[in-house]
């Protein structure tokens, strides 16, 4: 390769010698013939320069030509030669700073201050500007004159932006270095901020004190485990003269969740100076740690991407079994299992599908078969094995003493002893999916009937259902994953609206019958045998709280022990045992992404708005395809509907009604309407886009309103009802003039989803539940009587019309988009 660069570059630069190779390129000492002087020549390798795209990537580079700061190395020059991609940049007559560790280990703490001090100015300088460095590593910082240099700023930036970014995360390459990366980008996350360049500076400084890594292993792999899952080791237990307070600082910037970390470099700079942050993990409240074990279970190339470099050497889905931290077990020691299992053995995300027995030797978990059901299996067992009888079954449970496994299934309680496979139904009418049930330790059982509005309680035997309570105090909520109390002292669930588009943590007190408010936008919770519940946040963070149990009521503040859950509606794909093992699945649930792509035909994601990221609770685009209109709050927060221009501006408030969601664009792009919840009750309003009259009064009906969809040709708005009532979770249509009596479309025992009409307004495709699990189907629109197809064959949600009718998107079981070929005419 050098003969071929110096051939090519002869006119403008003589190679000397190598100095040096890494993982993105490798580093000559060149002379500048034009300017006469020494320059680092870096030179992509060729395997990453085919995979990024040479253009690409000196197009974006260009962007770090324009970063002047005294602790930044500039680029002198890029471009390409005899197929070889180069950039320049000084000489730097020096060493690095993984030079002077090698030689030193470590270094005096002044040293070490000033060292992270400049990088943090030059971090903070390039933020500003919008460059994220992703691999700060003391191989880039170079020490000249007794000062640091940040070396290949935004080199690694440009790659992930560059159009190989994709295909790189699917060959596993990984833009970072494994002991200096951040938890979000171990975990393959596609935005990356700042604060991933404050964590790996925190892992850079902690090294430079101590003299290694905050998490070390034998393989990428093991290092990324200890980085999602552990706390790093006390930096003064190590060495007792670093001053406490610089401890605190490193720690914070160390953080797993970024919001904890410092919100700029700046800060983080001037903490350095001052040591006047408060650690994150100190004050009032639960100390979470010790020892317990987790299993993360990866499996759908959702989950997959974020984790890619552990991804591609375990060779697709994997549990992992690591450590979290709970006071009672705290002398375990910290273990970790790779268990390959099948694609078909693992969850779909269409209910909780997971259960472990009290000696957390068996793990339950569901099929992805047409049919569905349950399988066991044990330690020992290479595979899962079938449950008999427990076909279409969610929400599984053990019973206190194992020996036998509650489940729902078709709106039936049942449970299976699994030494026999004695199946026997509890109870009638329980909710499938979302909903659930519990076992009491006083032989009962407290679950969710299928239309949402109560609690049941039932003897473990079966026998007649007691309503425990119901939600007429709650103004329509819908109950969900109830969770006993020890001693029968009551039970926790969720509190769910309007499509959980706000959601409650609740107590319900068994002696008094009363229940109360515990938190808000909490979802699914447990009782601890260390004096703490464990409760979800709809981003998959697991936090733990102290708890009383004479006055149920949180007593302190929760601490997150667990992120990147996978959460759907308010459940954790989440179980544990008394016996400390935990089982969680990990990745992105519709709940809590982060960031909104626009899709190629071709299957190729595009960043809408780098800075247009968080929960947004529904979201609908215009006809033209330039603007969107979102649902956005939830919680304490009003719920109201915002639009936005897709390539640029702000958002712009629409609505301020404090209850508006899923909104739907007029054809001309003039008007949005939405669904408006008022005491129970919801109507479809509408409002011009502009803002420039008041709201309009679309339709009132007299049931529940969870969607709304205008029909392109603009001549009907198309609702689905509420589902949380028998027989409801239907489609109903109404013209916008003439005859504007409400005509029922489609209307079942089973549950209608995503009504959408085509484009030319002749079919209507949406979900139903009627074969046991969500598959996509096609009618005649407006004459729904006329004939029925069903397109999805496994599964399938939330079908999409192309513009020209020809083709049928939907999302399947594994969270793929599917695309369709379908004939409309004459016929479907």
């Amino acid at each position: 390769m050098i003969d071929r660069l110096t051939a090519a570059l002869a006119d403008r630069y003589r190679i000397e010698r190598e100095l040096g190779a890494g993982g993105m390129a490798t580093v000559y000492l060149a002379h500048d013939v034009r300017h006469d002087r020494h320059v680092a020549l870096k030179v992509l390798k060729p395997e990453l320069a085919a995979i990024i795209g040479a253009e690409r990537f000196l197009h974006e580079i260009k962007t770090t030509a324009n970063l002047q700061h005294p602790h930044i190395l500039s680029l002198f020059d890029s471009g390409e030669a005899d197929g070889l991609v180069y950039y320049v940049m000084p000489y730097v007559e020096g060493e690095s700073l993984r030079d002077r560790l090698t030689r030193e280990h470590q270094l005096p703490i002044d040293d070490a201050l000033r060292v992270a001090r400049e990088v943090a100015d030059a971090l903070d300088y390039a933020h500003q500007h919008h460059v994220v460095h992703r691999d700060i590593k003391p191989e880039n910082i170079l020490l000249h004159g007794g000062h640091a240099m940040v070396a290949d700023f935004g080199i690694a930036l440009a790659a992930s932006q560059s159009t190989g970014g994709v295909r790189m995360t699917e060959t596993g390459m990984s833009l970072g270095t494994p002991h200096y990366m951040s938890p979000e980008q171990a975990m393959g996350e596609r935005v990356i901020t700042g604060r991933a360049d404050i964590y790996a500076l925190g892992a850079v400084l902690y090294e430079m004190l101590t003299g290694e890594p905050p998490f070390v292993g034998p393989t990428a792999q093991a290092i990324f485990a200890r980085v999602l899952t552990e706390e790093p080791r006390g930096l003064t237990i190590q060495r007792k003269t670093i001053p406490p307070q610089v401890e605190t600082v490193v720690l914070q910037a160390l953080s797993k969740l970024p919001a904890d970390r410092f919100g700029t470099a700046a800060e983080f700079g001037r903490a350095l100076s001052d040591g006047s942050i408060t650690h994150p993990w100190t004050g009032g409240g639960a100390t979470v740690r010790g020892g317990t074990v987790a299993v993360a279970v990866s499996r759908r190339r959702r989950w997959l991407e974020r984790i890619p470099l552990a991804t591609t050497v375990l060779f697709g889905a994997i549990t992992v079994w690591a450590l979290l931290h709970l006071r009672a077990l705290k002398h375990r020691p910290t273990t970790w299992q790779y268990v390959g299992l099948e694609e078909a053995h693992l969850p779909d995300g269409e209910g909780p599908e997971l259960a472990l027995s009290p000696d957390g030797t068996l793990l339950v978990l569901s099929g992805t078969n047409q049919d569905g059901g349950l399988f066991l299996k044990r330690n020992e067992a290479l595979e899962p094995t079938p449950i008999p009888g427990t076909a279409r079954a969610l929400n599984p449970l053990f019973s206190p003493d194992g020996e036998w496994l509650l489940f729902s299934a078709d709106s039936k309680l049942k449970k299976v002893r699994l030494a026999t496979g004695s199946l026997v139904t509890v109870a009638e009418s329980a909710a499938t999916g979302f909903g659930g049930g519990t076992w009491v330790d006083d032989g009962t059982i407290i679950f969710v009937t299928q239309d949402l509005s109560r609690l049941m309680r039932v003897s473990a035997a079966g026998g007649t259902s007691t309503t425990v309570l119901d939600n007429r105090g709650l103004q329509g909520s819908g109950f969900g994953y109830p969770a006993a109390l020890p001693d029968a002292r009551g039970v926790l669930f969720l509190s769910c609206t309007s499509g959980c588009a706000t959601m409650s943590l609740r107590v319900l007190d068994l002696r008094t019958g009363q229940q109360h408010l515990l938190l808000n936008e909490a979802g699914q919770a447990w009782y601890l045998p260390t004096g703490h519940i464990l409760y979800a946040h709809r981003d998959g963070t697991l936090l733990a709280a102290p708890f009383d149990l004479g006055t149920l009521q949180i007593t302190g503040a929760g601490v997150p022990v667990l992120t990147n859950v996978l959460m759907t509606f308010g459940f954790a794909q989440f179980a544990w045992s008394p016996s400390g093992v935990i089982v969680y699945a990990t990745g992105v649930g519709p709940e809590n992404d982060g960031s909104y792509f626009r899709v190629s035909r071709a299957g190729v994601p595009t960043l809408i708005d780098p800075e247009w990221k968080g929960e947004l609770l529904s979201i609908a685009l215009s006809a033209d395809g330039r603007r969107v209109a979102v649902g956005v709050g939830g919680g304490a927060g009003a719920l109201n509907i915002w639009t936005k221009d897709l390539d640029r501006g702000p958002f712009t408030r629409l609505s301020f009604g404090g209850s508006d969601r899923r909104p739907t664009w007029r054809p001309d792009g003039r008007m949005v309407a939405f669904v408006r919840d008022t005491l129970g009750t919801s109507s479809v309003f509408g409002r011009y886009a502009d803002g420039s009259r008041p709201d309009t009064l679309l339709w009132r009906y007299d049931r529940q309103i969870q969607a709304v969809e205008w029909t392109r040709d603009g001549k009907w708005l198309v609702i689905r009802t509420d589902n949380t009532v028998p027989g409801a979770g239907d489609i109903v249509g109404r013209r916008t003039s003439g005859d504007t009596t409400p005509v029922l479309l489609v209307s079942s025992p089973f549950t209608e989803l995503h009504p959408t009409v085509s484009n030319d307004g002749r079919w209507l495709a949406y979900t139903s539940n009627e074969s046991g699990r969500n598959e996509v189907y096609v009618r005649p629109f407006p004459n729904t009587i006329d004939g029925r197809w069903q397109v999805s064959t496994a599964g399938g949600f939330q079908p999409r019309w192309s513009a020209d009718g020809s083709e049928l998107f939907f999302v399947d079981p594994n969270t793929r988009m599917q695309a369709v070929r379908v004939t409309t005419r004459p016929g479907f």
